[in-house]
């Protein structure tokens, strides 16, 4: 953990902070590169044969039944089914609004210029598994694709030890009614939606977080499909000033330090007397957390606690572009105006990220490791294609043609400029 003034930070360790969580590749690149090439080759044998090497589990049919759905509604909670029902609803309302702003265009210049806009057809949801299951992540990633107005959706996300789909997990997609669920995970899940197997439909775009192997998989499949963004661990940065409750900004830390062992959390302060507090609440906390304790030590070895000039404190945050930005200051929309780079913006204590992580309608599939310094998180418009177009008529060619003309012959491409002078011959 580092505790001091920003002011007192060394080269290394601001360093070290703006920088976390940068993913090295290197070691697994060569494992990553073979198991994509083997599914690409071989298909459901190759899936087979590394969800059993993986997994540890043989799983013939990978497309979820749908007996296996009704299965699952019978060992969940109502109160879960419930919940999701409501995230659902939320998660769809905001993004219909969002699609409201993403607009067609018209114009006139010269000839008639515009865009329309249309939706890419087949998407690919990777839900993780693992440490565990994400239910919340099926509606994140499906539902802005279905107000899109996508055809077809469909969902990986690893098996349980049973070799069943996560039953929760299943609910969800059964919620949004995607056309596939398939019990299949890690790369191979991503070449099987890149590439496309006997059983799993090849997609247009892959999108959803995963571990640094699925990110890596999913960087090597670009240009084969799209992708959303480059996801790393969870990552969270609040500001506090004077009026800030400082047990709340330390259970804001440890819940985003319980997701990974990599998560990044960072508390700016305006004292060394707030952060000193932040401190002690940690401590405190810390003592009476059993589930996920040793998750949450390590990520706290991570922890970086400064304090400094609310202003300087501000341009900190642009430079780090937190996943998870919280803003517990007395006028959170003042500043608000000053933030330049941040996935998500939580503004003051009654708004804690856990809200956008499940049920407030906002996404939380979001950029990572400073990505958001030139990357939104997921949205109506990840599954949207804008496609331009243009009507000339003679007399619009011609009040085009000499700038037409000179750069085409500049760049020594001599038809295009004929492509444009023979017509006025005529």
């Amino acid at each position: 953990m580092i505790f001091k003034s920003l002011y007192e930070l060394t080269k290394e360790e601001r360093e070290r902070i703006i920088n976390r969580n940068k993913a090295n590749f290197d070691n697994i690149f060569d494992s990553v590169v073979k198991i994509l090439r083997d599914v690409r080759e071989k298909g459901d044998e190759a899936l087979r044969y590394y969800t059993k090497l993986f997994d540890k589990v043989e799983i013939e049919d990978f497309k979820v039944s749908r007996e296996e759905i009704e299965e699952a509604y019978n060992k969940v909670d109502y109160k879960v089914v419930e919940a999701l029902e409501r995230a659902k609803e939320n998660i769809y309302y905001f993004h219909k609004e969002q699609l409201k702003n993403i607009k067609e265009l018209r114009v006139e210049r010269n000839g008639v210029l515009g865009q329309i806009v249309r939706a890419i057809e087949k998407v690919g949801c990777y839900v993780p598994g693992g440490r565990a299951f994400y239910p919340s992540t099926v509606l994140m990633t499906t539902i802005p694709a279905k107000v899109a107005g996508c055809k077809e959706i469909y969902i990986t996300s690893p098996p349980t030890p049973e070799g069943k789909g996560n039953a929760a997990t299943l609910i969800a997609g059964d919620l949004v009614k995607v056309n596939g669920i398939y019990k299949v995970g890690g790369v191979q899940a991503i070449g099987a939606l890149a590439y496309g197997t006997e059983s799993i439909p090849k997609v247009d775009i892959i999108v959803g977080p995963g571990n640094i192997y699925v990110t890596l998989a999913k960087k090597l499949v670009y240009g084969e499909v799209n992708i959303d963004f480059l996801a790393g661990p969870s990552e969270v940065l609040i500001i506090g000033d004077e009026f800030s409750n400082p047990n709340y900004i330390a259970l804001d830390l440890l819940a985003q330090a319980e997701h990974d062992p990599n998560a990044s959390c960072v508390a700016l302060l305006t004292s060394r007397e707030k952060a000193e507090e932040v401190k002690r609440e940690l401590e405190k906390i810390l003592k009476d957390i059993d589930e996920r304790k040793e998750i949450i030590k390590e990520a706290l070895k991570n922890l970086a606690i400064l304090y400094g000039e609310l202003e300087d404190l501000i341009k900190f945050s642009n430079e780090y572009a937190p996943e998870h930005l919280e803003l517990f200051v007395r006028e959170p929309e003042k500043i608000l105006e000053k933030i330049e780079s941040a996935g998500s913006i939580f503004l003051g204590e009654y708004s804690p990220v856990p809200i956008g992580d499940y049920a407030s309608g906002t996404n939380h599939v979001l950029p990572t490791s400073g990505f958001s310094r030139c990357s939104s998180g997921l949205n109506v418009e990840t599954f949207l294609k804008k496609i331009t177009y243009q009507k000339f008529d003679k007399e619009a060619l011609r009040n085009i043609k000499d700038v037409v003309i000179t750069l085409a012959e500049a760049e020594g491409l001599k038809m295009h400029a004929e492509a444009v002078r023979r017509r006025l011959r005529e």
